[in-house]
């Protein structure tokens, strides 16, 4: 089976950033394979609807998200919804997204935007058929101190997420098989 952490952040100081890693760490430790996919990596166009799908960034993040079983997106919340970089990401990759697992990892400034991954996961349920995992980590700048995750709650929240990822992923495509490194 195949795992995808993608960190949709594009600042250099990101704490979904962060998140991302300690999540592919976390599966890379417990000997799953995991490709960790950073945007700040890529020059994507913006979506057009034209043009845009022959970019060869696009076509290669496209063919990395079709190969993959289960999918992590950390994003930032940015004015109570997952950040510009995300969305133009689903909508340059789109039907690679069909039928995955996916899970969040976010980072906020503020404790009321929990509820902010909703539209994108709804895209991703009604026009892919997604199954979204029903717990995310949600954190704030408070359970960070420099490049570490201090808080405890957000630590174990990942350690769940992480694990509800693979237990989807694997009952939803029972042929396929982890094969740990």
């Amino acid at each position: 089976m195949a795992y995808l952490v993608i960190s949709c952040s594009l600042n250099p100081r990101s704490r979904s950033r962060i998140l991302a890693r300690a999540a592919h760490a976390r599966l890379l430790n417990i000997g799953i394979e995991s490709t960790l996919i950073d945007l700040q990596d890529y020059t994507l166009p913006f979506c057009d609807g034209f043009t845009c799908y022959d970019d060869p960034a696009v076509q290669h993040l496209t063919r990395i998200i079709q190969d993959a079983d289960g999918i992590l997106v950390a994003a930032p919340i940015y004015n109570y919804d997952v950040n510009a970089a995300a969305k133009n990401l689903l909508e340059l990759t789109g039907s690679a997204w069909t039928e995955k697992v996916v899970g969040f990892l976010c980072a906020a400034g503020g404790r009321t935007s929990y509820m902010s991954v909703m539209a994108f996961a709804n895209s991703l349920m009604l026009d892919f058929r997604c199954a979204i995992l029903p717990r995310f980590v949600y954190a704030t700048d408070t359970a960070f101190r420099g490049n570490n995750i201090t808080d405890e709650t957000i630590n174990e929240r990942l350690d769940d997420v992480v694990a509800a990822l693979l237990r989807f992923a694997r009952a939803l495509n029972p042929l396929t098989q982890d094969t740990p490194d």
